[in-house]
């Protein structure tokens, strides 16, 4: 285990590290410098792109905090640069736990015991990066095909389906939310609560904003409705 932690926090593996964490740095930079010069053309103003940022950056952060509570965990085992990379890149801590379990499992050890060593560190280091490398691939490949369809979809002449991506779009975001959701209520009663009370925090939240012209209270209405969740759940564990 001692040796594995030494590989696990040694220079190389955070340079490695480090390089992985620059290019998404970058990514994101690059991708708000193109929407940027790109709003006019989707009919959006200077202010409302920077409100579209903010409600970004704001409902990140509810999802970020339970992710970070894993990723702490996995420190412990995995170190600190191969944790801070996959949780950057990825994003889902919780999926990383399960790659490396498994990974580890297939070894045959466990995170944290006596026969993790080096090659087993090294196992799980592949394991978690091919198994995000699919995600990789189908955005390098696919991502500008996939554009050019949903152009020619939406803008066929005649077939007056000019709103019916926008409609699939948000029917298959509710779907899958909506599995999510279904999925906690199954769970019993106190999950039940929490999700109850996520959805009428929200509601009285927005129908606030709305009556008293709070463009800000929107921005931060999953933020808030997230910490009243979090707050009933908590005294409801207790």
């Amino acid at each position: 285990m001692e040796q594995a932690m030494r590989l696990a926090n040694s220079y190389p593996v955070w340079v490695f590290a480090t390089i992985v964490i620059g290019i998404v740095i970058f990514q994101a930079i690059t991708f708000i410098r193109l929407a940027e010069r790109t709003r006019e053309s989707v009919g959006m103003t200077g202010k409302e792109m920077k409100s579209a940022l903010k409600v970004g950056a704001i409902n990140a952060i509810g999802p970020a905090m339970s992710s970070l509570i894993i990723a702490i965990s996995l420190i412990t085992f995995l170190g600190n640069p191969l944790t801070f990379m996959r949780s950057v890149v990825i994003g889902s801590s919780a999926t990383e736990a399960a790659g490396a379990n498994l990974a580890a499992t297939a070894f045959g050890t466990e995170l944290g015991a006596d026969g993790f060593n080096e090659q087993a560190y090294t196992l799980i280091v592949w394991t978690l990066c091919l198994g995000g490398i699919g995600w990789l691939l189908v955005t390098v490949f696919f991502t500008k095909s996939l554009g050019k369809m949903q152009e020619k979809f939406s803008n066929e002449k005649g077939s007056g389906r000019g709103g019916l991506m926008a409609i699939i779009s948000s029917a298959a975001m509710i779907g899958v939310f909506g599995n999510f959701v279904s999925a906690e209520l199954m769970k019993g009663l106190a999950n039940s609560v929490v999700v109850i009370t996520a959805a009428l925090s929200m509601f009285i939240i927005l129908l606030i904003a709305k009556k008293l012209n709070m463009k800000w209270l929107i921005e931060w209405s999953l933020g808030f409705s997230i910490l009243s969740a979090l707050t009933v759940g908590y005294f409801i564990s207790l």
